[in-house]
């Protein structure tokens, strides 16, 4: 008989393991957080979002990142603008700087996911993917699921 894979432990760890040395890297050479990069390269992709669109893509508060783009403002990697048909809605804008610094991490980013998956087949790296994407997409139902299980069985 198989053991059984410990999903949330080894979850847990490789993301403590993860974002410990992508945290200490980025850091050192970029003066950025893992997730200050993220933001940048959501902004790359789509510029000027506002915040409630960053904050569900990074499954954050709007208040946890409204300090967050706040600090980014300041060393000038994003700014605040209001949209032109409803000054209400804020958006937020990477700066050329802010390009320019997520564009040359980027590529340390590449290098790292390489180094990660160097030692599997192809076929597994879709196993990998697909196994992500299924955590992503189902750990809400799946725990609501399980919740509802056992509240009928008490």
């Amino acid at each position: 008989m198989q053991k059984q894979l410990k999903v949330f432990y080894q979850l847990h760890r490789a993301h403590s393991a993860l974002f410990r040395a992508a945290d200490k890297m980025l850091r050192s050479e970029f003066d950025l957080t893992p997730t200050q990069q993220a933001i940048l390269f959501l902004l790359l992709e789509k510029n000027a979002q506002p915040i409630t669109s960053l904050a569900a893509q990074l499954n954050m508060g709007k208040s946890s990142l409204t300090g967050l783009v706040d600090r980014m403002s300041e060393k000038g990697l994003v700014r605040r603008d209001s949209e032109n048909d409803d000054g209400r809605i804020i958006l937020i804008r990477i700066t050329q700087k802010g390009r320019d610094l997520a564009e040359n991490s980027l590529g340390k980013t590449k290098a790292a996911n390489r180094y990660l998956l160097r030692s599997f087949s192809d076929e597994e790296q879709h196993i990998i993917a697909r196994f992500l994407n299924h955590i992503s997409d189902e750990a809400e139902t799946a725990l609501s699921q399980i919740s509802n299980e056992r509240q009928d069985h008490e």
